[in-house]
């Protein structure tokens, strides 16, 4: 039946790491500790986006471009945090710290952005499910490079725009999805 094929993330969750944390196996399996949940986010917020770019070739004979090169590749996550919290903050404005102070009996905490050159990388997992079906997108290395614009509406709640790249290597995939979902099985 074609609807068993449809997909509603019915659940969604994004979590990050620090880079070099040992990714899940599957994608059904309890992430292990070091995997920190950014908690609530938006309906609806949460995308993944790709951008590939080609360098055309033409030649004069042709009304058609002869030939397609990609010459380059990208990919993004954004969403949209509920949560205010230290390892929010850090991850929406790409590193930085936050710190403490005890004045008057009353504890205060500072968050100072990163230096420039100084941002942190992350690796990421996005969990979708939709009933029985799992997927797990992994990016062993992404790093927020976006510009921050917070809003700050008076009838609604303020969220934290959070914008990660992906971040190649030479060596593994720069990202990849795992499931349990029987429609992705290979074709014989």
């Amino acid at each position: 039946m074609p609807t068993e094929s449809m997909f509603v993330a019915q659940m969604a969750r994004l979590y990050l790491a620090v880079p070099g944390t040992v990714a899940p196996a599957d994608p059904v399996t309890s992430l292990a500790a070091a995997w920190k949940s950014v908690g609530l986010f938006k309906p609806g917020s949460l995308e993944w986006n790709t951008d590939p770019k080609f360098e055309e070739i033409k030649s004069h004979q042709l009304r058609y471009t002869a030939r397609t090169i990609q010459t380059e590749d990208a990919a993004t996550t954004k969403v949209e945090l509920q949560e205010w919290n230290a390892t929010n903050l850090v991850a929406v404005y790409g590193g930085g710290e936050v710190t403490s102070t005890t004045v008057g009996g009353k504890s205060f905490y500072r968050y100072t952005p990163p230096k420039v050159g100084g941002r942190s990388q992350f690796a990421a997992v996005i969990e979708l499910i939709d009933g029985g079906k799992h997927y797990r997108r992994i990016v062993p290395l992404c790093e927020q490079v976006a510009s921050v614009n917070q809003k700050f509406p008076n009838d609604a709640e303020s969220t934290l725009p959070l914008e990660l790249k992906v971040i190649g290597g030479e060596i593994g995939d720069p990202w990849y999805d795992l499931t349990d979902d029987p429609g992705f099985a290979p074709v014989p």
